[in-house]
């Protein structure tokens, strides 16, 4: 990255996480389109290129991958872009919708209360994670995060989305059979939509976990 780029990062108020992967930089530009749920806001367009993260991109998206219940804003690694960019390459969607980002301490310790399996040391505190779906193929997803072996994967088949981050190489699953009691009443089977799925997921952490 040219001393240009970076002191334009550095002097845009955005901390860009560049992990040693993440030097070895595309010859082309990379793209992503998102689009946050919780806030209905969307980036479309291209994140990096040969020398590095573009400045305006990475404001962009540390607005859009924000703490929204704290409405503040965090951390951007560009090696969870450059995952999350392989990943959907790899199985050939075109757009993600992300449910949880970058987390401030208070919001994460709020959602570890609920008992909805929150790590205190997560790795949404650092920008490092982010909570997705697909409209389809989100199990082909999950199967590739695991192959790459870049970080923590976590899964989450009943309420239908995965957990994605640059942290430790793990994995995990969540909400299996054995958890039917922690749904909404009245709610069973796979739900097809974002919308079914975030109704679900907004339900799930209003509830605590029960012996």
């Amino acid at each position: 990255m040219s001393l240009r780029r970076r002191d334009l990062l550095a002097g845009g108020g955005v901390l860009v996480l560049m992990p040693a992967a993440a030097l070895a930089q595309p010859a082309t530009a990379r793209r992503l389109s998102i689009r946050n749920q919780n806030t209905g806001e969307t980036f479309d367009g291209p994140y990096r290129d040969a020398d590095g993260p573009l400045p305006d991109a990475m404001a962009d998206l540390a607005k859009l991958l924000r703490d929204h219940h704290a409405d503040k804003v965090g951390p951007v690694d560009i090696g969870t872009l450059d995952l999350l960019a392989d990943i959907m390459e790899a199985i050939g969607q075109s757009k993600v919708t992300v449910l949880s980002a970058f987390r401030t301490p208070e919001t994460n310790a709020k959602l570890a209360s609920k008992g909805l399996g929150v790590a205190e040391r997560s790795q949404h505190l650092l920008g490092k994670a982010l909570d997705i779906t697909f409209p389809s193929r989100l199990p082909d997803a999950r199967r590739k995060a695991l192959d790459l072996k870049r970080g923590g994967v976590g899964w989450y088949p009943r309420s239908s989305f995965l957990h994605i981050d640059t942290g430790p190489v793990r994995s995990w699953e969540m909400f299996g059979g054995n958890l039917d009691h922690l749904f909404a009443p009245g709610v069973r089977g796979r739900l097809r939509t974002v919308a079914e799925r975030m109704r679900l997921h907004r339900a799930l952490a209003k509830r605590r976990l029960k012996p």
